[in-house]
């Protein structure tokens, strides 16, 4: 009987033993070819078709979530870190250098920012200074209403963004901040690209906007916070009309 070399006996004892954290400890795929959807919702063995809609699904049916990352529209870019539910939403906007906050209850709509952001347009420094680091109450007849409230709106953020133009097809397994995802594009990537959770609902995980037209982050589905009324100390009305800005 021939003997093994030692050395090739804990060699393979130690692969052996790797192979096993690998499947056990994570449930990623293994050293013999496992299956990549092992311990998972499986919906990475769905059709692309299939799991966009298993995606959608979920989003809709969750009561909340945080967004985070950019979005270009119109030629400008915003910077978004925002935190969404159905009666409202709270969370900040940058643009073209200003920050700004912003919180909306129910219909109510408050605007947060520094005196430099309201110095931009035809409000006079005094003014201006008056305005900084409160919440402005913003009329809904003003036209910033509109375009500001789209920001804490859930259900127009989602609608406008959870879209894959084109042709829909998977991408294969990935990992998106420690989460496993099953990646579906449109058009190759050029309609964009959409990471869907592979742990728990199949939530949205990451989107790519095709064109360029930004990144996104979604986060805390179903995650439950308060919005609460800014303190009358920290609230100005303006009046019925907000300065240009």
């Amino acid at each position: 009987m021939t003997a093994i070399p030692q050395g090739r006996t804990r060699r393979a004892a130690l692969l052996s033993a790797m192979c096993a954290l690998v499947v056990t400890g994570t449930g990623l795929t293994g050293c013999g070819g496992d299956d990549p959807d092992a311990g998972t919702n499986g919906v990475g063995k769905l059709s692309a078709d299939e799991i966009q809609r298993k995606t959608r699904t979920a989003a809709d049916s969750a009561d909340a979530v945080r967004l985070s990352g950019n979005v270009v529209t119109s030629g400008r870019t915003y910077r978004l870190d925002m935190r969404l539910k159905a009666d409202g939403g709270s969370g900040s906007v940058t643009s073209e250098g200003s920050t700004f906050r912003l919180l909306r209850i129910d219909e109510q709509l408050y605007l947060m920012a520094d005196a430099d952001f309201w110095s931009h347009g035809d409000t006079d420094a005094a003014a201006a200074a008056k305005l900084d680091g409160k919440y402005v109450k913003v009329p809904q007849g003003d036209p910033s209403y509109k375009k500001f409230s789209g920001f804490t709106d859930m259900n127009v953020l989602l609608d406008g963004l959870l879209t894959l133009h084109g042709t829909v097809e998977k991408d294969g397994h990935h990992e998106q901040s420690g989460t496993r995802t099953i990646r579906i594009t449109g058009d190759g990537g050029s309609g964009g690209t959409l990471d869907v959770s592979l742990e728990g609902k199949p939530y949205p995980v990451r989107l790519v906007r095709g064109g360029g037209a930004g990144t996104l982050s979604f986060s805390a589905w179903g995650k439950d916070f308060t919005l609460e009324e800014p303190k009358k100390n920290e609230t100005v009305d303006y009046g019925p009309q907000l300065p240009t800005s």
